[in-house]
């Protein structure tokens, strides 16, 4: 399979950004500032979605703008946060609740069909990369925001549970962004609203939190945790974090394309061009800016920079993987799938 960089580039080097536009169509005005910033790629959100037929024509006009097969990314985890949502597509129980309602030894195929029947719909309408699975241990006090989009709390089951989901969405041709890294789970507060302190120990993380992404380390794209471990860094979250960017690559030792989460979420400090800076110095290799206001999207793109080399190799192995699948038979997946959760 090839990932030679020269296929992510296509010419300019891409800034080391994945954006958002602000709507259900590509205005003029984003056509060219996106032309003139050439990100990695872009994401989608509720806000950008109407229908098939229009989300295709945004899909294509997003890669129009940069001139190359960019990547388009989404949140599709199901439950509550799924971008693309009934009448269109098909409404999913949250990850946690399809694991309590299969039987523990049809779980993992259960999850594989569930994901490989979002990767279909979500190839249909040009986009190529869910940010799933979620790999973060659900605990007691884990806040509601995240909770059930775990798949279990324990690390052996989130683990298979996780690898059941990204085979799925790579069996249909789609990227899998797995995330939190290094572990959201302990987190007793909203990462979008503000910053969570986790107050293990070093010891405690590797053998419970982090264990999920050590052994999914081999997955091709993975999204940071916006989360201060005191243990580890007592300054700083994760994102920012070069200890813990090297902790991720070195004792996880995730090796595929690191993004961040959202710079625009609350738990940050600093301007937009601030925490961009500050994430590519600690080793991200893309920041994930999702609100789709041109002028912090500007100042992203300038903070952030070109990819590095190491990055643009770190792409062009995950969009390697994009590869269309076979036709598969939806119904015949649907029944396997219903039967599964009846027990």
């Amino acid at each position: 399979m090839r990932s030679d960089p020269d296929e992510v580039t296509a010419g300019a080097r891409p800034a080391a950004a994945i954006l958002g536009n602000a709507g259900t169509v590509l205005t003029p005005e984003e056509a060219a500032f996106f032309r003139d910033a050439n990100p990695l790629g872009f994401i989608l959100f509720a806000r950008n979605v109407e229908n098939p037929e229009q989300l295709r024509r945004l899909t294509g006009e997003l890669r129009e703008a940069v001139g190359r097969d960019a990547p388009v990314l989404v949140d599709q985890e199901g439950g509550r946060v799924q971008r693309l949502r009934a009448p269109h597509w098909r409404e999913w129980l949250p990850p946690l609740d399809q694991v309590a309602a299969t039987p523990p030894e049809a779980m993992a195929r259960g999850i594989w069909l569930r994901y490989r029947l979002i990767a279909e719909e979500l190839r249909r309408v040009g986009i190529d990369a869910d940010c799933a699975p979620s790999a973060d241990i659900a605990g007691a006090d884990t806040h509601p925001f995240l909770r059930n989009r775990c798949f279990g709390s324990d690390a052996a089951t989130v683990t298979r549970a996780a690898r059941a989901a990204a085979e799925g969405l790579l069996a249909g041709g789609v990227i899998p962004v797995m995330k939190h890294m290094p572990g959201h789970g302990r987190a007793v507060a909203d990462s979008h609203l503000e910053l969570p302190a986790v107050t293990a120990t070093e010891a405690d993380l590797i053998a419970t939190d982090f264990a999920p992404f050590s052994a999914l380390n081999d997955l091709p794209a993975g999204m940071t945790a916006h989360i201060r471990f005191t243990a580890i860094d007592p300054d700083r979250p994760a994102t920012a974090s070069p200890v813990v960017i090297d902790l991720i690559r070195r004792r996880i030792g995730f090796q595929g394309l690191l993004l961040t989460d959202d710079i625009s979420m609350q738990a940050l400090s600093g301007t937009i061009p601030e925490r961009a800076r500050a994430a590519i110095a600690a080793g991200c290799d893309i920041v994930l800016h999702c609100n789709g206001t041109m002028e912090e999207m500007a100042g992203t793109i300038a903070a952030a920079g070109p990819m590095t080399d190491a990055a643009l190799r770190r792409a062009a192995a995950a969009l390697a993987l994009r590869e269309m699948a076979e036709p598969i038979d939806t119904a015949l997946l649907e029944a396997e799938l219903e039967a599964l959760l009846k027990g």
